[in-house]
């Protein structure tokens, strides 16, 4: 009988090994309950109670216990738990805002500890069942917020909009140019992750605090809206007006022309701030220069502040180099340029990248009246951001 125990109650639920104790004992009479306790390890409560219930007769179902058994739910039995453990993960409007968990990494632990802390009973595995219950999931910050939205907003992204399109459809380019985030150049870890042998991670150093004296990377980039062909220079130097000008025009000679034979004119589309600002003067200085020396007429269109990642650049190119360099510490300028340039898409996306070991000093201050003599003429719409500078003499 221990044998037929051994191979049999294992496949079986709780209710069902109960059933045949019990069914077992009845049949085999007085004394049976004793004989089925030993050879089967249960207790005599266990094979009592199966033999009461099949002799009372027990309901066909696919419960396992019968209904209102087991240890209660935890909401049920400490029904103040859920309130306290939502006072915890938004203290600042449903709880304390002077909670001391504000300011720490809330973890499941962490919340079961300050739980046990206030009276209740509860685990770390408790907690997560009850958080998920509660709508809550693990979640990142999402940088969605622009800050206070300007007037001119919507106004001044269809003026762009029609801009690009009308210089498109005579095709004259249209080129998106910012300045990527610096980066620290050297063996640091770079977020992400990329497949390697198992075992063999990318050795970085074990910390990444800012030094003002580490070289840094900083990629200036221009992105031509026809062509989805992009340009970025990696200057090792501040990022100035200087910067971001000798850049346009290196794109300007070494593929702009090219690709752009018969053009007259170029659309320039870019943040309000920063060294191609809209208050920049020697950003336009530069431009102006730059279209004395070329003779096309350059149209600037700035975002409005706080609208940069509507900037083309940003999501079609800049992403881009981001996902393509994730998990590669950053060794060398090299390094920077050869990951920016081996980045592509499936869409085609074609980018070329250069080193600019120049040196560009800050703190260059254009005086007024060399500004008012620039060949600069605002638009109606927004003269602020929108202006065209025309290719006449510069005077210095």
């Amino acid at each position: 009988m221990a044998e037929f125990f051994v191979l049999l109650l294992e496949h079986l639920d709780e209710r069902q090994r109960r059933y045949l104790l019990g069914a077992t004992s009845e049949m085999l009479g007085h004394g049976g309950t004793a004989a089925v306790a030993r050879a089967s390890g249960a207790s005599k409560a266990l094979v009592g109670r199966g033999r009461q219930e099949l002799l009372a007769g027990a309901e066909v179902t696919v419960r396992v216990r019968r209904e209102g058994a087991g240890r209660p739910l935890a909401e049920d039995a400490q029904p103040e738990i859920v309130g306290a453990l939502d006072a915890l993960v938004e203290p600042g409007t449903r709880g304390d805002p002077m909670c001391l968990l504000r300011w720490t990494t809330k973890s499941t632990r962490v919340l079961a500890a300050e739980l046990g802390r206030q009276g209740f009973s509860c685990s770390h595995v408790l907690v997560a069942g009850l958080l998920k219950s509660m709508g809550y999931s693990l979640q990142g910050t999402a940088k969605t917020l622009e800050g206070t939205s300007h007037p001119d907003r919507d106004a001044q992204f269809r003026y762009i909009e029609e801009m690009s399109r009308r210089f498109l459809a005579a095709g004259d380019p249209v080129i998106s140019i910012d300045t990527k985030k610096k980066e620290m150049v050297g063996r640091y870890a770079n977020p992400g992750v990329i497949w390697r042998p198992a075992g063999d991670p990318v050795r970085a150093l074990d910390h990444d605090f800012p030094d003002p004296d580490l070289p840094k990377a900083v990629p200036y980039g221009i992105y031509d809206v026809a062509h989805n062909e992009g340009w970025v220079a990696v200057g090792m130097s501040s990022d100035t007006a200087d910067f971001a000008v000798n850049s346009i025009e290196s794109w300007w000679d070494h593929t702009g022309r090219h690709t752009h034979q018969n053009a007259r004119r170029l659309l320039v589309t870019g943040d309000g701030g920063g060294s191609n600002g809209a208050r920049n003067r020697l950003f336009k200085s530069r431009l102006a220069e730059f279209a004395a020396k070329t003779g096309l007429e350059i149209t600037v269109c700035h975002f409005p502040p706080g609208t940069s990642k509507w900037n083309k650049i940003e999501h079609r190119m800049f992403s881009h180099i981001t996902m393509n360099w994730r998990g590669h510490p950053l060794t060398s300028y090299q390094v920077v340029v050869d990951l920016i340039g081996a980045t592509t898409t499936t869409t085609g996306l074609k980018i070329h990248a250069q080193l600019d070991q120049n040196e560009y000093c800050t703190g260059v201050t254009i005086t007024e009246k060399h500004f008012k003599s620039l060949p600069l003429k605002r638009h109606k719409i927004h003269p602020a951001w929108n202006y065209t500078m025309h290719p006449n003499n510069v005077s210095n």
